[in-house]
């Protein structure tokens, strides 16, 4: 894949993405920059996606001076003639061309930037094709749909020397930004575990079987690199986040942002020394095929990321649903949301409030970006979208290589320690109070797995399995291209 091995690559494109930041320092987000008033140095860009996250990106550059929304591309024709072509042309007096195919739309050299808001199995594939036609890339989390393309995109844009930000916008609102610098500079003491939560009702997406494609959606297209397959759910849009396929679970879904965030705050620089996860689709059956409630354990040595995914009922946790949680000797940083937050000492008391932020600071952080030519200036650039992509796809093959077990029995299975129990404790009073019955419902307890992370592979026992679902395969015509 590359002349460099793989510890050179990786020492490499860490220099470059934090050069501008001392050790135990956050880089502070930059202020909204207006750009050129000249229409000779707009930047056009291409939106593809516009039914979800895409209306975001949208809504971040129209009422830019030194932007222009150049074009559309969405395999759903219908929305993206509505929802895009004809909503800017109203908007902004300018009509995008329309496209149904990336592949087409990379090839137009008038194009600077592309930005991805797809289901996650195109968000690698159409990112290295718009960098490898010279197109700046904002790429929606997670930046990969596996761990071996998130490394591909990484190279990629190293190679052809483009700016490429991760959709993780909590990296430039200063309210998380403050809360990491004060966990990071000692202002909870030591920190040795980060918390991730995705506690987000979730229900049933309906049974399995075989339905019609909507009317207008090119479904060769919208499957891209994902198999060959009929629609096995009744809704073709969003619902694609529960099968594998297409997406990766809440865990890619949702969680990708405070996953992001825990590693960022533990100041972990990869994807941990190993992973263990456990969980299961519970309340209900459906067509979903990823967990509804799931514990991820990664192992860093001194320090411990945990993430829990929560889709039943669940009550809050030190106030926080969607947020984070940092554990100090002397207190904890508890984030409820992307934008606010508090610092607490040992007896609860809070002793310092964090707040501020929204999504266009990232939007501009990254035209910023552009216009420096600067990785460094990025605030999530894409190696730190890959590794915490990474650590929820290495949390999921975990699970899938589980072992369906009896609560007792997987209990056992988890590496000793109190931390370990205490939260496997809670995750059965969680399904408990959602009346699973533990008697009958097996939980598929994950494999242990060592990983190397200068070779991004795992080792050990279950490695040749495990390594097998770091990459999939891909159909023709949607493989991913050498960078």
């Amino acid at each position: 894949m590359s002349r460099y091995s793989r510890r050179e690559f990786i020492e490499q494109s860490l220099l470059a993405a934090t050069a501008a930041a001392a050790a135990g320092s956050v880089v502070r987000p930059i202020e909204a920059q207006e750009g050129s008033k000249s229409p000779n140095e707009r930047l056009r860009i291409a939106v593809l996606g516009v039914r979800g996250r895409g209306q975001s990106h949208i809504a971040a550059f129209k009422g830019r001076n030194d932007c222009e929304i150049a074009a559309i591309v969405d395999p759903d024709e219908a929305i993206g003639q509505s929802k895009g072509v004809e909503q800017i042309a109203k908007d902004t007096g300018k009509r995008p061309v329309f496209y149904k195919d990336v592949r087409k739309l990379v090839e137009d050299p008038s194009i600077d930037i592309v930005t991805v808001a797809t289901p996650n199995h195109w968000h690698s594939l159409a990112s290295i094709l718009a960098i490898q036609n010279g197109k700046d890339v904002y790429v929606e989390k997670p930046v990969s749909h596996n761990v071996a393309e998130g490394r591909h995109l990484v190279e990629a844009a190293r190679r052809h020397g483009r700016i490429v930000q991760a959709g993780t916008q909590c990296r430039s609102n200063p309210g998380t930004i403050d809360a990491v610098e004060f966990v990071r500079s000692g202002g909870i003491g030591r920190v040795t575990l980060a918390r991730g939560l995705c506690y987000k009702r979730r229900g049933p997406i309906g049974p399995r079987g075989n339905y019609d494609v909507p009317a207008g959606v090119d479904y060769d297209l919208w499957l891209g690199p994902a198999p060959e397959e009929a629609l096995t759910r009744p809704r073709l849009h969003y619902d694609w986040h529960w099968q594998w396929h297409s997406g990766n679970g809440d865990l890619g879904n949702q969680g990708i942002h405070q996953m992001d965030i825990c590693r960022w705050g533990l100041g972990a620089n990869d994807m941990g020394k190993g992973v263990v996860s456990y969980g299961g689709r519970f309340g209900y059956e459906d067509a979903g095929e990823t967990a509804n409630t799931q514990v991820s354990i990664h192992d860093y040595g001194d320090k411990t990321l945990v993430f829990e995914v929560r889709g039943l009922e669940t009550d809050k946790l030190r106030g926080a649903t969607v947020g984070v949680i940092f554990h100090g000797t002397d207190g904890y940083v508890v984030l409820t949301s992307y934008t606010h937050g508090a610092a607490y000492d040992a007896d609860g008391n809070m002793i310092k409030p964090f707040s501020g932020g929204g999504d266009q600071l990232h939007y501009d952080n990254f035209l910023k970006a552009v216009r420096s030519r600067k990785v460094e200036d990025l605030n999530g650039d894409v190696l730190e979208g890959h590794l915490s992509s990474a650590l929820c796809h290495l949390g999921n093959i975990s699970y899938r290589l589980g072992e369906s077990l009896p609560a007792e029995e997987a209990a056992k299975r988890l590496p000793p320690n109190a931390e370990n129990q205490e939260t496997f404790e809670r995750f059965v009073q969680h399904l408990k109070a959602n009346s699973v019955d533990l008697a009958t419902a097996k939980i598929a307890c994950g494999r242990l797995l060592a990983f190397d992370c200068e070779r991004e592979q795992f080792g050990g026992p279950g490695a040749q399995e495990a390594n097998a679902m770091l990459t999939r395969e891909y159909r023709k015509g949607f493989e991913l291209p050498a960078v």
